[in-house]
């Protein structure tokens, strides 16, 4: 995989996977799923930078589960697989105690 480094007070983030059934057993068809609002940060940028050109560093890290606005970020696809960067300012919050996927997942949750 290409090495992606975002700049300032952006961050690289990989959605994740809802789940295609129902708890009743219902199949919810891909064209009638909304895109997941989730995701696994993957990388981040050194953080924001003031007039004075002090660095203040992220609030997010590096495998952080968020949430994050519908509209939010830029998707686009490295070495084939799909990726949203946006700034942290469009992270509504990170989620703990949530089971985060392994990274074998992750890869394997392409569209």
């Amino acid at each position: 995989m290409a090495k992606f480094s975002p700049l300032h007070d952006r961050i690289l983030v990989k959605r994740v996977e809802e789940a295609s059934t129902t708890r009743g057993g219902i199949i919810i068809p891909d064209s009638a799923k909304d895109k997941p609002q989730e995701g696994i940060v993957v990388s981040t940028g050194k953080g924001r930078t003031n007039d004075e050109g002090k660095t203040f560093p992220l609030a997010v890290h590096e495998d952080d589960r968020i949430l994050f606005g519908k509209y939010s970020g830029t998707e686009i696809k490295i070495d084939g697989e799909d990726f949203i960067i946006m700034k942290e300012d469009e992270v509504l919050g990170v989620l703990t105690g949530a089971a985060t996927p392994s990274k074998k997942e992750l890869a394997g949750s392409k569209r």
